[in-house]
């Protein structure tokens, strides 16, 4: 409790007693007065002036606390001194789906130990904006691309006249793209976010006619930045089994985190069909050393018959899907009720780095530590725990918002590390469609270690098929040319080599060329989206944004 409210709490206290007091001494004056019965019937009139003192003790008690709560009102939680705002969660709805998925988000930040605010859109204005830090809002579309009804209100007034924002935000955009205008108001709302100064956690998620895929997607964003990524999704997928039939581990001797490329086929039918930007989402598995120790804490062998979801499998393989809760709290249970104990494991997404011509889904993976050292769960299952020979839960999502230009069109691609995966996608795609006016501008540590794919690029590259190479290793120091063609490393990281090349960016801008970004969110994108705005100006970056033309996919 803060110092503010234990005062207010006092002086109600004091208030209420003081009444009270008030009243049972007028209470003791006036019992004197009736030596007669009672009746209902006035008072009489020499008894009045009694009456009236009695009236005037209680006003003046009672006046200093009225005019202290009209004089001071309960500030805003922003406002309280030393306190932080709650994270605002606001939606816009037509038909209540909006907010349906606003409690859920807000439940879901609140598991990750978030204080949330949530209210409808007509019920935020300026003020309430310009006191609040971090807001996630979820925004539907109705008719040909109008907000909701509600909205209306905050459309007109608080879009109008709120302030520059400080504001890190995230956005859901509802909308059924059989509509002309799909996510129209969501849009909007981006877009006047951004303009006001607002900066977004990640790209505006937009969902067509509540489609599953994209809600994890948003589930998934949300989690990772509000450190609530455990918890089970919404909708779980319903993966496929695919086969690991090769793992290569890509950088030897490297500062970094060990990065594989893994390949992986079907276990079963024909392999499906992708776009470059396409997205695999992953069903993680538990470590096999952890589900036996807890088997065994637990005196079972994890060969017995369970449930899950109508379809029967050993208790261990139930365990491995799942969240391991401690053993003191299965204590007794029979493996049934074990299996009713148990979350299951969210997803985990990665960029496909193939496309279906090659035969195989390729994935590039880094081993992602926790500060104690032990291994991510996704990363540790693909990398280290799951046999190449054995079968992955995998499945496929599209990503229409990193989908290819026509080939027509000139293409800039950017990234840093494995964020490489998805645009050698992008490249093997244009490929086979014809398309040379390719550029790529990609940043590491080393050359010697950190160069993924390297050898397929300069390829390419002799070939003609990429027209323009940048490379930025941050850990080798002085600038140089790798003496195979492609530009001298001039600057540590990759939005410096795109600053270097600032008058061809302009030109290929000018011609038509579309900008894709892959990587890192929490420092290259952001990097990369200030030098777009330093070489081309922030209204012709933003009319990229809203033209499709600029499109990213990071992490």
């Amino acid at each position: 409790m803060t110092v503010a409210s234990s005062r207010s709490g006092a002086w109600a206290l004091a208030g209420n007693l003081a009444v009270l007091a008030v009243l049972l001494l007028a209470a003791c004056a006036l019992l004197a007065l009736h030596g007669d019965a009672w009746w209902l019937a006035a008072p009489r009139p020499s008894r009045w002036w009694l009456a009236g003192v009695a009236v005037a003790a209680y006003l003046g008690a009672a006046l200093p606390f009225l005019w202290r709560g009209r004089a001071r009102p309960a500030p805003a939680p922003a406002a309280v001194a030393g306190a932080q705002a709650p994270l605002l969660v606001a939606w816009a709805s037509q038909t209540g789906f909006a907010c349906a998925l606003a409690e859920r988000s807000a439940n879901m930040l609140r598991a990750g130990g978030h204080e949330v605010l949530v209210l409808p859109l007509d019920q935020i204005g300026p003020d309430r904006l310009a006191a609040t830090r971090r807001a996630v809002f979820v925004a539907s579309t109705t008719g040909e691309g109008d907000p909701p009804d509600h909205a209306l209100r905050f459309l007109r007034q608080a879009m109008h006249d709120a302030p520059p924002l400080r504001l890190d935000y995230a956005l859901l955009a509802l909308g059924d793209r059989s509509y002309r205008d799909f996510c129209a108001f969501g849009r909007q709302l981006d877009e006047w976010l951004r303009g006001r100064g607002a900066q977004p956690l990640f790209d505006r998620v937009e969902v067509d006619n509540a489609d599953e895929a994209a809600l994890r997607h948003w589930q998934y964003e949300l989690g990772r930045i509000g450190g609530c990524g455990d918890l089970p999704d919404w909708a779980p997928a319903a993966y496929e089994p695919w086969r690991l039939v090769e793992r290569t581990l890509l950088n030897p001797g490297s500062q970094g985190g060990p990065v594989h490329d893994l390949a992986l086929q079907p276990e079963s039918g024909a392999l499906p069909q992708w776009d470059a930007g396409d997205i695999a989402e992953i069903g993680p598995r538990q470590p096999p050393a952890r589900v036996q120790a807890l088997l065994r804490a637990l005196g079972l062998s994890g060969d017995e018959p369970v449930e899950d979801g109508g379809r029967p499998l050993p208790l261990s393989a139930l365990l491995a899907r799942s969240h391991l809760p401690a053993a003191e709290a299965l204590h007794g249970l029979g493996p049934a009720e074990v299996a009713q104990r148990l979350r299951p494991l969210p997803h985990r997404e990665y960029s496909i780095a193939s496309v279906p011509a090659e035969g195989r889904l390729r994935l590039l993976v880094r081993e992602m530590r926790h500060p104690d050292g032990s291994l991510g769960l996704g990363s540790g299952w693909l990398c280290r725990h799951a046999e190449v020979g054995g079968t992955v839960d995998l499945r496929l999502r599209a990503n229409p918002g990193f989908h290819a230009p026509p080939p027509e069109a000139p293409l800039v691609l950017v990234g840093n590390g494995t964020g490489i995966a998805g645009l050698r996608a992008h490249l093997r795609a244009r490929i086979a469609a014809g398309a040379r006016r390719n550029w790529l501008l990609f940043g590491e540590r080393h050359a010697a270690h950190d160069f993924f794919y390297g050898g397929e690029l300069r390829e390419w590259q002799a070939q003609g098929w990429l027209q323009r190479l940048d490379l930025a290793f941050s850990r080798d120091g002085a600038a140089h040319a790798d003496g195979r063609g492609a530009a001298a490393t001039r600057g540590r990281y990759v939005q410096d080599r795109l600053l270097a090349a600032g008058d061809e960016l302009r030109a290929w801008v000018a011609q038509g060329a579309h900008v894709l970004v892959c990587g890192n969110a929490s420092g290259m994108a952001p990097a990369v989206d200030a030098t777009l705005a330093e070489l081309l100006g922030e209204d012709a970056r933003d009319a990229l944004r809203i033209q499709g033309r600029y499109r990213r996919d990071v992490y």
